[in-house]
């Protein structure tokens, strides 16, 4: 996350991003690794200025088929204490997909629409 900030190329989004990383890793070592300390969780981020922040996190699980997960803000799921990591990276990026068999996340979020980058203003509004 320090290298993402420090690329300012996510300015004003960086939360929803480090939300979204945290719970795709936590799911790469519980669910995919199944906390087996042999295997690995990659992450893979690619960033630009003006274009936006794209994240790969994979495991060395077996995967899932997304279509099985419990739907976590259905009413008889509210009260669980477990099972929103995907609505959370959903509802925190623009882009979540599920590939290689559910072994890997691929994220994607676009710059804050208001943050110009080198924006100014001064006493008078300009």
């Amino acid at each position: 996350m320090r290298l993402i900030e420090g690329s300012h190329c996510m300015t004003g989004e960086e939360y929803a991003v480090e939300l979204a990383l945290r719970e795709a890793l936590n799911n790469a070592v519980v669910h995919g690794n199944r906390l087996d300390t042999r295997k690995l969780v990659h992450v893979r981020c690619r960033s630009k200025v003006g274009q936006g922040i794209s994240l790969i996190v994979s495991d060395e699980g077996q995967g899932f088929d997304v279509r099985t997960i419990p739907d976590s803000v259905a009413v008889e799921n509210l009260e669980k204490d477990h099972g929103r990591g995907i609505h959370l990276m959903k509802w925190a990026m623009d882009q979540v997909s599920f590939e290689q068999g559910g072994s890997e996340v691929h994220m994607c979020k676009a710059p804050a629409r208001n943050v110009r980058a080198g924006a100014r203003s001064d006493s008078r509004g300009r």
